[in-house]
């Protein structure tokens, strides 16, 4: 039986790894023309190779309005509409208040919460054309925030609530919007984080329990997408069955 997804024009960002990196090759799975977006040019090329569909490449600094503008505009033009978004870039700079490298802090909101936010603005025209669908992946630390991911979890915490504001705003057109929060996922995201005591913190967790996988959320995302258009599921939470927050 053809996936609902078949020939959906999807633009994945934060595809060079982790849960983006995913997503695309899920997709790509299901039929879908997957754009993966994002800074690193080689590793998205090797993705595409990868790919059992139809994907290209878009190298994407969010961060940057004219990149996003530039990005959105070249799906478009090359095929035509866009059916979905996954808006996954992101980044995670762990530390406590006390001392703060306070331009890691500016860093985290420019990419995850700003960067998502123009990204979804830039994408929103085009997704009322075609009754599409916007998936934000936010986080765990989008509800519950703890000490040493104070500025993380206010970037997520700002990003969902973006996010609902947008299913508000864009429901009247048809279009579904998808939160996605995944709790502990075995990605890079978490060597980011310069401070040593964070980082081995974080090690300490991910040795735990037994951790989410990047393909773990890629299906969510899929399943997600792959409802029914009458269907909208709105918000999926998806922990490790050994995570306690």
């Amino acid at each position: 039986m053809e996936s609902s997804l078949e020939s959906k024009v999807v633009l994945v960002t934060g595809a060079s790894s982790g849960i983006g990196r995913a997503a695309a090759l899920a997709l790509s799975h299901e039929g879908a023309i997957v754009v993966a977006a994002g800074r690193r040019a080689e590793r998205l090329q090797t993705l595409v190779e990868e790919a059992p569909g139809e994907m290209v490449a878009m190298e994407l600094d969010v961060t940057e309005p004219e990149s996003v503008d530039q990005v959105v505009s070249a799906v478009v033009a090359r095929f035509g509409r866009l059916d979905a978004l996954v808006n996954n870039a992101g980044l995670m700079l762990a530390g406590m208040i006390l001392n703060a490298d306070t331009d890691e802090w500016v860093r985290m909101v420019e990419t995850n919460l700003l960067g998502s936010m123009r990204v979804a603005h830039a994408a929103l025209p085009h997704l009322i054309e075609s009754h599409g669908s916007y998936v934000q992946v936010s986080s765990t630390s989008g509800r519950i925030s703890s000490a040493g991911a104070a500025a993380y979890s206010a970037t997520k915490f700002g990003i969902t609530a973006f996010a609902e504001s947008f299913r508000q705003e864009a429901t009247p057109y048809g279009v579904r919007t998808i939160v996605v929060e995944p709790g502990f996922v075995a990605t890079e995201l978490v060597n980011h984080t310069t401070d040593p005591v964070m980082r081995e913190a974080a090690d300490r967790i991910g040795e735990s329990m037994r951790t989410l996988q990047p393909e773990d959320i890629a299906a969510a995302v899929v399943y997600a997408l792959g409802q029914p258009d009458h269907v909208a599921v709105n918000e999926i939470l998806v922990r490790p069955t050994d995570q306690l927050h």
